[in-house]
């Protein structure tokens, strides 16, 4: 049987990190084991309290049913608090608040619930490439507007100003940036959401690497006027070990949300109670929590500095997340190229930059979610094939 494809499938493939996973595991098989530095999957677990809460709610017998497409009301009241005390940022739990089965499907229930063929949407190169795919899939074109190392891998909004932005209808952003690490300013901010309602432009900011090495969490939300044309993203994976648990959340306006929600409540049935009601619990965690994730993460940082070095690359410490991003010595035409050397001679995997961009080709992203001993390893590999 012989079936076309969709059109709105063309011009995109398979996630790089899934095809190449499937190399990593071929390779494992051939000979010694790759070791994995390009996936930013936390392999720290949960709060204790989060693995019993979900442990003994799951023991109930009346939690299996399906549930509410707005999410419980406890997990809404959670994220409400949680916006206001680590941001700052009053939301009304019945109204601005819409868990998600994860922060990535919110990035296709947005491009789905408001863009029609032809729609134009900003979006940053380098940046995370499940925008692009997310756009492009809902009919939407992408416009890119780039981030430059020159300029501290801030917005430029005088160049953004002088492109046609009539057809433009939204503009996804993400500080701290991803796969930059850089940390976003008040200004930036103030910047971002004036731009947006000069523009008429629906701004998009996912945020789910705020509390990673970062001591001032910020929401784009917390800038004034920012909910008439804010969305604002944001997950318990990288904040709480919870990748796999798929608990995300959008934050908006009354009418975003709603919009939203017609789009999503035609696209599953709710989140198991159980894991909402562990979530519910890790919003409660207090500083203690952060400060040991990140106790974790500075530690492995200074090994993958070691590591940086050892490849003659260069990089500011200024950055946030669970990932360094580094310029490639000038001698590689490109990350690619020197990813792959690093990959078939030393068994490391460490992501190429070029995913993320064109912008990013003479960088590479190393991630911070492996312990101290493999990046040891890795630094041991990669010396052993210079000798």
């Amino acid at each position: 049987m012989k079936l076309e494809l969709a059109k709105r499938l063309n011009g995109i493939g398979e996630y790089y990190f899934s095809k190449k996973l499937t190399e990593i595991s071929e390779l494992n098989k051939s000979g010694e084991a790759v070791i994995n530095l390009g996936i930013g999957s936390p392999d720290l677990p949960p709060h204790p309290s989060v693995i019993e809460t979900l442990a003994n709610e799951s023991a109930k017998p009346n939690v299996h049913a399906y549930q509410s497409y707005k999410g419980a009301e406890v997990l809404r009241n959670a994220f409400a608090d949680w916006y206001k005390k680590w941001y700052g940022v009053e939301l009304n739990p019945a109204t601005e608040i819409l868990p998600l089965i994860g922060s990535k499907e919110g990035i296709m229930h947005i491009c789905m619930t408001y863009l029609n063929d032809g729609d134009e949407v900003l979006i940053p190169n380098p940046g995370y490439p499940t925008y692009r795919s997310a756009v492009q899939l809902a009919g939407g074109k992408c416009v890119e507007y780039e981030l430059q190392e020159e300029n501290n891998w801030l917005i430029d909004f005088e160049e953004l100003q002088k492109k046609d932005l009539s057809k433009v209808k939204m503009m996804w952003v993400n500080y701290p940036q991803m796969p930059t690490g850089k940390l976003p300013t008040k200004q930036l901010f103030e910047n971002v959401v004036a731009f947006g309602i000069k523009n008429n432009i629906l701004i998009c900011h996912d945020n789910p690497y705020s509390f990673i090495l970062n001591d001032n969490p910020i929401s784009l939300l917390s800038i004034d006027g920012a909910k008439d044309v804010v969305i604002e993203l944001n997950s318990l994976s990288k904040s709480h070990n919870m990748a796999g648990w798929r608990v995300g959340v959008l934050c908006g306006g009354k009418e975003r949300v709603e919009e939203v929600l017609r789009f999503k409540s035609n696209m599953d049935s709710g989140m198991f109670l159980p894991a909402q009601l562990a979530a519910a619990k890790a919003l409660t965690l207090g500083k203690d929590w952060y400060e040991e994730v990140n106790k974790v993460y500075k530690s492995r940082r200074q090994k993958a500095y070691e590591l940086l070095d050892l490849l003659d690359c260069s990089y500011s410490k200024d950055q946030a997340g669970m990932f360094l991003w580094a310029r490639i010595p000038a001698k590689y035409k490109d990350a690619y190229e020197l990813c792959d050397e690093i990959l078939y001679q030393s068994r490391v995997f460490i992501t190429p930059g070029g995913i993320f961009g064109s912008a990013g080709d003479k960088f590479l992203r190393v991630s911070l979610c492996s312990p101290e001993n493999k990046f040891e390893e890795s630094i041991d590999r990669i010396n052993n094939k210079k000798k």
